[in-house]
């Protein structure tokens, strides 16, 4: 990476308090790490390590209640929610465990319900969400309803709705949670895939055979990364 390049997201010192009565939950206690355009980075912890909280930030969903957080190169902490919204829209493409469709649009309304509200013209936003069903492998599936679809081809309007702007990281929370192992394994070998044709990935998951399946693996416990390296030294 050049001087003049900024990696797509950089976090220094983040940490993320909570008072609950008398108590500090201290969710994350000091954060640093970067993610440079076309990393797949994946990110474990058990339950409670902070990964939620963490993805959270990542995601423009929360603030920090102290640190750095760059996307792009521009500051976010302590923006306003509606600027937040803002980010969060046009950097980040969600996908999560329970795929989040609108059960009333089939496919392609569900691809192109981010396009509406960019203000995308209908016909431009059309052949985008055909485009990117396409790429998921779902042409001539645009007018299923999800109910008519299985949970692996829901996973997949799911990841086409998110490329869908174009973001710059495609933010993945246990994507394949609600999933059989094979069809999990479609779905990560699709990861691959889009990894392999430039996008920049963070996938949140409490699986460490899932996490190995990105080249670098971060570790997070107690609210600090404990590792932070090749997926083929993560343990």
């Amino acid at each position: 990476m050049s001087a003049l390049e900024h990696p797509v997201m950089a976090l220094e010192n983040i940490k993320r308090h909570y008072i609950m009565g008398p108590t500090t939950v201290r969710a994350l206690d000091g954060v640093s790490f970067q993610v440079s355009k076309g990393e797949f980075v994946s990110i474990i912890g058990p339950s409670g390590s902070g990964k939620s909280s963490l993805m959270n930030i990542i995601g423009c969903l929360d603030t920090p209640t102290d640190g750095s957080y760059r996307i792009n190169g521009e500051p976010v902490e302590g923006l306003s929610r509606g600027r937040l919204a803002e980010i969060r829209n046009r950097e980040i493409g969600f996908i999560f465990q329970s795929f989040n469709l609108l059960p009333r649009l089939d496919a392609l309304g569900n691809v192109e319900l981010p396009l509406v509200y960019a203000g995308m013209p209908k016909a431009e936003r059309r052949e985008r969400a055909r485009e990117m069903l396409s790429r998921v492998g779902l042409s001539g599936r645009e007018h299923h309803l999800p109910a008519e679809l299985s949970g692996g081809q829901r996973q997949r309007v799911a990841i086409a709705r998110a490329l869908a702007g174009k973001p710059s990281v495609l933010l993945a929370d246990e994507p394949t949670g609600a999933l059989d192992q094979k069809t999990g394994a479609e779905i990560m070998e699709m990861f691959a895939a889009l990894h392999a044709d430039g996008s920049t990935i963070i996938l949140v998951t409490h699986d460490l055979g899932i996490a190995r399946q990105a080249p670098r693996v971060v570790r997070i416990i107690d609210g600090l990364i404990v590792s932070d390296g090749p997926a083929g030294e993560a343990a």
